[in-house]
């Protein structure tokens, strides 16, 4: 179970690198997490520069250790700076790399191909890919998947797509580590074959996240099943109603944990939001 970390800010909008040491501490410790995913989109990563980037992955890879996995985002829609983000990203200690389909440009599936081999020859550092065409705009196909899958340093797929006929082709298909970056499909990308998930629910409800995916794998659909749902409420809140960074950082701050302010042009959970996640999480 990888965690999608939010990135803590001081109250004054300045990366938290302490807070954030701390937060990856209690994630592994206390939610169950057995990965960090740092400059992701829930980490803010649109808004923050590529100095605060390098100093987040060296911060967080220092106070994990070898207890965890770091992932580190590598995503642009400039294939020049995603290969800057990587290789900045393998010298700060990450152990591999989160790299989010070009977006806004909209690219061929040919580009898109490019620009993901063009990561994956940049290190040495094994590459996950990640599809989620709602917010990118352009959609992984089937083929272009096939075909990364044959390079040696793409190795995983983060499944945001909403779309479980083509993870199940690509399961079948190849040795392509898959993980759900959507938490309502936990379950259901677990049943047909994924690996794991990069979850943004993980930050509050992480040990049940890993207790649901444990049963799925001993066999106990049962149980898993029973976990999946009971969590129906706490996906929903945290990621429904506003960003997965503005949900999570108002909880962690309510709980005292390290997470500050988002950064415009996301702007704070009001009262009712956070009067509905206290509700959901309770």
């Amino acid at each position: 179970m990888f965690v999608a970390m939010v990135t803590p800010f001081h109250e004054d909008g300045s990366l938290d690198a302490e807070g954030a040491q701390a937060l990856a501490t209690y994630l592994i410790e206390e939610q169950a997490g057995e990965g960090l995913v740092v400059n992701g989109t829930t980490g803010e990563a649109p808004t923050t520069t590529d100095a605060e980037k390098e100093t987040l992955v060296r911060a967080v890879a220092e106070a994990v250790g070898d207890r965890a996995t770091i992932i580190a985002g590598a995503g642009s829609f400039d294939t020049r700076h995603a290969v800057e983000l990587a290789r900045t990203a393998e010298k700060a200690g990450a152990d591999g790399l989160l790299a989010v389909t070009p977006y806004y440009s909209r690219p061929s599936q040919e580009g898109i191909f490019q620009h993901f081999t063009a990561i994956a020859d940049a290190t040495s550092l094994p590459v996950t890919v990640y599809d989620i065409p709602q917010r990118t705009g352009t959609a992984l196909t089937t083929d272009t998947l096939l075909r990364l899958a044959e390079h040696p340093g793409v190795t995983g797929v983060k499944d945001a797509a909403y779309d479980l006929l083509k993870s199940a082709e690509i399961l079948a298909a190849t040795d392509l580590l898959y993980y759900s970056g959507a938490d309502e499909l936990n379950l259901p990308l677990a049943a047909i074959g994924a690996t794991g998930v990069i979850s943004t629910i993980g930050h509050v409800a992480g040990a049940t996240t890993k207790a649901m995916l444990d049963a799925h794998h001993r066999g106990d659909a049962r149980r898993a099943t029973r976990l999946h749902l009971d969590l129906t409420p706490v996906v929903s809140a945290i990621m429904t109603r506003a960003p997965g960074a503005v949900t999570v950082k108002a909880l962690l701050n309510q709980r005292g944990l390290p997470a500050g302010p988002v950064r415009l042009p996301l702007v704070p959970a009001d009262t009712d939001l956070l009067k509905h996640l206290r509700q959901a999480c309770e």
